[in-house]
């Protein structure tokens, strides 16, 4: 059963992007695809605890089990050694990807406080967009009694967008909340 963004970006945001960029067929419009979640450790790197909430917590809001990302360098003024655990990481793909992004549109960025839009900026050269969130709490997965340890949330959304502006329209239509500048 396919979602209701991927319904839409297929009825909807396609024809639309074909249109507005000029193209002649439906595969060099761009798409989305894969979303990665990513939490850092920071000075927890060693807090057993905060370790397993971030995995419980990435699990709840992915649908799927993070993996652990390790060092392949030391660094001395980080205290930090080759092979150590750094952070927790999810990529997403096909309709796990599409229920997550429309959760998020939908039901996490309206949450945010203080939140007047996301930032257009935040485009790499290949039309990718990187995001990320102050607290967890947003998600609706997140429950009351999950308040204790707050941490950061890092996402990119990898599309096959060529440039910037390509991948600024194919987000925009699909209902991704920008500002103006």
């Amino acid at each position: 059963m396919k979602s209701v963004l991927h319904k839409y970006y297929k009825e909807t945001v396609v024809p639309a992007l074909k249109k507005e960029l000029g193209y002649k067929n439906v595969m060099q419009v761009p798409r989305i695809e894969k979303v990665v979640l990513n939490v850092g450790y920071g000075k927890h790197v060693k807090d057993k605890k905060y370790i397993d909430h971030v995995e419980k917590t990435l699990a709840m809001i992915s649908g799927q089990k993070p993996i652990h990302n390790k060092t392949t360098k030391s660094i001395s003024n980080f205290k930090i050694r080759a092979g150590m655990t750094i952070g927790a990481s999810v990529t997403l793909h096909g309709e796990k990807m599409y229920e997550f992004l429309y959760k998020l549109i939908n039901l996490t960025f309206p949450r945010v406080r203080d939140f007047r839009g996301i930032s257009p900026k935040s485009f790499d050269r290949q039309g990718n967009y990187s995001t990320g969130l102050k607290e967890q709490l947003a998600f609706p997965e997140i429950t009351a009694e999950m308040n204790d340890i707050i941490h950061g949330l890092e996402m990119t959304i990898v599309t096959n967008a060529k440039t910037k502006e390509e991948g600024l329209a194919l987000l925009k239509k699909m209902g991704f909340p920008f500002r103006d500048k």
